[in-house]
């Protein structure tokens, strides 16, 4: 702190900005109904009991178990078939192939909104709609930042690593399987981390193609705390909203050094 003042003064301003907003939540969270709106910034007394009151109020848990389910479901497509199509940019010849590479890369720059439309007229034909087929055929086809990943992190394997196995006979599935995916073990977490997260805050896919028995909880929590007149019960959701970020805090907490350790061995080439 004192060799770099202005560089700790800098960092602890912004972690302080950015934790600011999940504290209010929190005390949105614990503040009895007829206390919302006072002009205090923490309740006279806190409401412990609107987190379980939460979870009543809306089929909480078992929207939880469709969140999980789908956002387990498409992280674990999208983290092996994004290694593969790494693999193939990484250390495979083809006619083409940096030309596809650049197209992947554009497609980062475009806005899921804009496909939005077309995707659901496409999986509304297919009669897809209302099931979870959009997420499986979306994580068996990768995600361009996972196959960035994995082509930046394939590409520094020394060549000398594949001609030995090849030596000993081992084919290209092989040396993928035995070889370059065990090395990858923290970029399997990081993409998998990514692509669960992903899944897990995504609302607008959700609320398009999935009915309210199969809906994930997203959906629930932003337009399910209202009474019947249609109006908001901010407390209880301020509590949903805490309890729906639970999940992915404790995915990160468990995998934040493989997570770390992933981008940055990303971006050593």
């Amino acid at each position: 702190m004192t060799r770099h003042p202005v560089t700790f003064t800098v960092l602890f301003v912004v972690a302080v900005a950015m934790t600011l907003p999940v504290v209010l939540l929190a005390i949105s969270a614990l503040t009895p109904a007829d206390q919302m709106g006072v002009d205090r910034w923490i309740p006279m007394q806190l409401r412990w009991h609107n987190l379980a009151d939460a979870t009543d109020f809306i089929p909480f848990w078992r929207l939880t178990g469709n969140s999980i389910f789908l956002a387990t479901l498409s992280g674990v497509l999208t983290t092996f078939s994004s290694a593969v199509v790494g693999y193939g940019f990484a250390r495979m010849r083809g006619p083409g192939k940096k030309v596809l590479f650049t197209i992947l890369i554009g497609t980062m720059m475009l806005p899921p909104v804009v496909t939005l439309i077309p995707t659901y007229i496409l999986f509304s034909q297919l009669h897809m709609v209302g099931t979870y087929w959009p997420w499986v055929l979306w994580g068996a086809a990768g995600a361009p930042y996972a196959i960035f990943l994995y082509r930046q992190f394939f590409a520094g394997f020394p060549r000398e690593l594949e001609e030995a196995a090849i030596i000993d006979g081992a084919g290209r599935i092989r040396i993928f399987v035995k070889i370059f995916l065990p090395l990858s073990r923290p970029l399997l977490v990081t993409a998998f981390v990514l692509a669960f997260n992903a899944v897990w805050g995504d609302f607008v896919a959700p609320n398009l193609f999935l009915d309210q028995s199969n809906t994930t909880l997203a959906v629930g929590v932003s337009s399910g705390y209202v009474t019947s007149a249609g109006y908001p019960v901010y407390n209880l959701l301020s509590a949903g909203a805490l309890l729906y970020v639970v999940p992915v805090v404790v995915l990160f907490l468990f995998a934040q050094r493989s997570y770390v350790r992933g981008l940055v061995n990303t971006g050593i080439k």
